[in-house]
């Protein structure tokens, strides 16, 4: 007579199986049109009729595909599905909390997320190094994307109307070096795309800098930015250049939980899956 805990056991080491030919599956490179049968047993270590016995309801469900006249296995469309509703209930400050912390840990600076709503952008988190000077900004605020390193982040990759939106709103300056030439904001945003990162040298308060990168949701869509900023005395020169790089792979990390692209700014800021 079995133990209780024996069904539980066989039906955990099928399950497990069943997942290590899904995952077969979807390793398989594109240009082979799918894997065989023979290659999943194979790869798998098991024979053909147990590789049939764990996809037959994999197949049923449609977390697989299966040629009829090749024989070959795909994924199915049941396995977007899944993806889909992962990332629907994914949460963008959840998702970004940890790695915002990490950042200001890392860096010792003040951290944000924000939001694009409209031509603004909103603060929705922000981490402080309380040992340092305090910034003014504040959770819930708005402020004109053109002229924040975070607003820049995400304009750069937006859609052309857009930027031609918020440049048609006006570009007031606020400080002695806010950018209010449609033409220089044009080709900051253009270094923007080929860096992977905004910089707001002054530009929205008079002794701040800022720099900031994208964050693109599953639909491929800059929706938000994170950024690091500090007093100019506590953040030089020197030190943007160092930064704008750890900011842009934290944005990528948390672009790439959210399934969307990431900025790959060694290809000159084009995206890749």
């Amino acid at each position: 007579m079995s133990s209780p805990s024996g069904p539980r056991r066989n039906s955990s080491a099928s399950l497990r199986r069943a997942l290590a030919v899904v995952e077969r599956v979807r390793s398989t490179p594109p240009e082979h049109g799918g894997a065989t049968l023979t290659e999943l047993a194979e790869g798998l270590g098991v024979n053909k009729s147990t590789v049939l016995r764990l996809s037959a309801p994999l197949v049923e469900y449609g977390l697989l595909t299966r040629d009829p006249r090749s024989g070959r296995f795909r994924v199915g469309g049941a396995a977007l599905l899944l993806w889909q509703s992962y990332l629907d209930h994914m949460d963008l400050r959840s998702v970004a909390s940890e790695h915002l912390r990490g950042l200001m840990r890392r860096t010792g600076h003040t951290c944000h997320l924000v939001l694009l709503d409209g031509h603004d952008v909103v603060y929705v988190d922000k981490v402080e190094n309380t040992a340092t000077v305090r910034m003014s900004s504040r959770i819930g605020a708005r402020m004109p994307a053109y002229r924040t390193a975070v607003g820049r982040a995400i304009l750069a990759f937006g859609p052309d109307d857009l930027v031609a939106d918020v440049v048609a709103a006006g570009l007031p300056a606020v400080t002695a070096r806010t950018v209010t030439d449609p033409g220089v904001l044009a080709e900051e945003l253009r270094r923007v795309r080929e860096r992977g990162y905004a910089i707001d040298d002054r530009e929205n308060e008079p002794e701040v800098r800022c720099v900031a990168a994208p964050i693109f949701d599953h639909n491929r869509d800059p929706v938000a930015a994170i950024s690091v900023s500090s007093l100019v005395s506590q953040m030089p020169v020197a030190r943007v250049r160092g930064l704008g790089p750890e900011v842009a792979a934290v944005a990528a990390r948390v672009s790439a939980q959210l399934g969307g692209r990431v900025v790959d700014t060694a290809a000159g800021g084009r995206g890749v899956p």
